[in-house]
């Protein structure tokens, strides 16, 4: 089955606008294999100004805008959102939903990530819906569980069918800013339990999902990750803000 690969960064809370211009001009140097896209996902001050210059440097294009959040409203008094008509004017194309530090810091519910990647497709934008367990429930063995309950919700706002349009990011919470890595069996068997459970409900649409794994993805390990079967790309945090180590792990991908 013919998966794209992808590749995301996710900013959070840093960069500058001098790092939209070094990361421009530093993607726009490199060669990616076929099928692969790659996704930058800086804060929403900088998304006109990565827009901009991604035109001025005439981009290639397989490079794509994302934001790292959205408000599950279309519009109206909620002060500090952003909505999906906000994103698509500044030419965003994929739209992070569900990330862990929303789910603990912001207490964003599987519910409401499944209204938010309900939001994000019909504004016709992509969502990278984050999945993954704590350190305590992986411990417990209750990682299946965790990532079944954050599955279903979304499975049964938007119907299996929709999930053509859905990339899928496992990120194991513990692995996320703190220097450990799944190793790559571990995230290979838990990228098949996600494409197994999304082929309960229709196999055809689960293996056309691409699944992304993060967590601590650097250069020095994304070449073994991305080599697994059910691994199709990474959602890159620290070394994202790199440019030379993120061009590296670009072009590591390999589309499937």
């Amino acid at each position: 089955m013919k998966r794209h690969a992808i590749i995301a960064a996710n900013w959070k809370m840093n960069g500058s606008l001098s790092l939209i211009k070094e990361m421009v001009s530093g993607l726009n140097s490199i060669v990616l294999a076929e099928n692969v896209n790659v996704v930058v996902c800086p804060s929403f001050p900088f998304l006109s100004a990565f827009a901009l210059n991604a035109e001025n440097e005439n981009l290639q294009a397989n490079i794509y805008l994302g934001a790292q959040n959205v408000s599950e409203h279309k519009s109206g008094a909620y002060t500090g959102e952003i909505s999906t008509d906000m994103l698509n004017e500044v030419n965003a194309n994929y739209v992070i939903v569900g990330h862990s530090e929303r789910r603990s810091l912001y207490k964003e519910t599987s519910t409401q990530v499944a209204h938010k990647v309900k939001t994000v497709l019909s504004a016709g934008l992509t969502p990278i819906l984050c999945i993954g367990e704590s350190e305590a429930e992986r411990t417990a063995e209750q990682t299946e569980t965790v990532l079944a309950s954050q599955l279903q919700p979304v499975i049964d706002e938007i119907g299996i069918e929709n999930f053509t349009d859905v990339v899928i990011a496992y990120e194991p919470v513990w692995a996320i800013g703190t220097g450990k890595t799944a190793s790559p069996e571990m995230a290979q068997a838990t990228h098949l339990f996600i494409r197994q459970f999304l082929a309960n409900a229709d196999k055809n649409i689960a293996d056309k999902v691409p699944l992304l794994y993060g967590g601590s993805v650097n250069a020095a390990n994304c070449e073994e990750l991305f080599a697994q079967t059910d691994i199709d790309g990474g959602l890159i945090g620290g070394a994202s803000l790199k440019v030379d180590e993120f061009k590296i792990i670009c072009s590591s991908a390999k589309g499937s």
